[in-house]
């Protein structure tokens, strides 16, 4: 038969011919076993769950990877037309992005969307440093509603880039 702990004399006997539940189905050191298995898993999990992940970093952050617009390197206003950076064309309801890499698509954003999308493109994407070239699309058809839009995206777009230290070279509209 198996011994309980703390039940009876120094012999684990009982006295007064009193017999204990453990003793007859030797339980006892089982159930402290499952309890200190349970406990130890209990505080493993306890262990794992504390641990806190990074928050991914901001759009912001991760344009700080590309270098410094270098201004020796940015082409003239005249030469627009072989701008190997980002270019943005802002219209009154979304923003195009063009890209050296993607030049012959455009990906259209909403003006909230430009700092993500420009942060994924890749560090060959920026031969000229961390700069863009802006045109605002304005046509003199436009709507005052749509010249309203127009001015409300550039003061969004612009106040982004900024706010990343990403140079604006404005391409004036023909």
């Amino acid at each position: 038969m198996d011994r309980c702990f703390g039940v009876g004399g120094k012999d684990g006997c009982s006295y007064g011919g009193a017999v204990s539940s453990c003793a007859v189905d030797g339980s006892g050191p089982r159930v402290g076993f499952v309890f200190a298995f349970v406990l130890t898993v209990s505080f493993s999990l306890a262990a794992c769950s504390r641990q806190t992940t990074q928050p991914a970093p901001d759009a912001a952050t991760l344009l700080q990877a590309v270098t410094p617009a270098d201004p020796a390197k940015l082409p003239s206003p005249q030469e627009t037309k072989h701008w190997g950076n980002p270019y943005l064309v802002i219209r009154p309801e979304t923003v195009g992005l063009l890209t050296g890499v993607e030049a012959n698509e455009e990906q259209i954003l909403k003006p909230e969307e430009v700092l993500k999308a420009l942060a994924q493109l890749p560090v060959s994407a920026w031969p000229y440093g961390r700069a863009v070239a802006i045109l605002v699309d304005a046509k003199p058809t436009s709507s005052e509603q749509d010249r309203i839009a127009l001015r409300r995206n550039r003061g969004i777009v612009a106040g982004e880039l900024q706010s990343a230290h990403v140079a604006i070279n404005w391409i004036p509209s023909s």
